[in-house]
């Protein structure tokens, strides 16, 4: 396994990684993607986790927005991936306080 990489949240960022993982479904969510390896496909995180795709959409697009997870479209499927540099920035920084 690769090494994480060191990197520095900004403020701004540090408060949309608290918002987006204060809602219980994203942490489900970012749980599921981390216990996935390196990628996760839509589909599958839809069947563990009990939400409409609208609903999950919308959850996704906030972890994505708080830059914890990547996207990557393939044709009409949506692959995604688990930002550990930036959890475990954001990690750091809250074992900071």
């Amino acid at each position: 396994m690769a090494a994480t990489k060191k990197i520095s949240l900004p403020d701004r960022q540090f408060h949309l990684i608290s918002r987006a993982l204060a809602d219980p479904r994203r942490y489900e969510i970012l749980e599921k993607l981390g216990s996935a390896g390196n990628c996760c496909a839509c589909g599958d995180i839809r069947d563990s986790v009990p939400v409409t795709a609208a609903t999950l959409s919308h959850h996704m697009k906030e972890l994505e927005n708080a830059g914890l997870i990547e996207s990557e479209r393939a044709g009409k499927f949506v692959n995604y991936t688990l930002r550990r540099d930036v959890l475990a920035a954001y990690l750091d920084r809250l074992a900071k306080i």
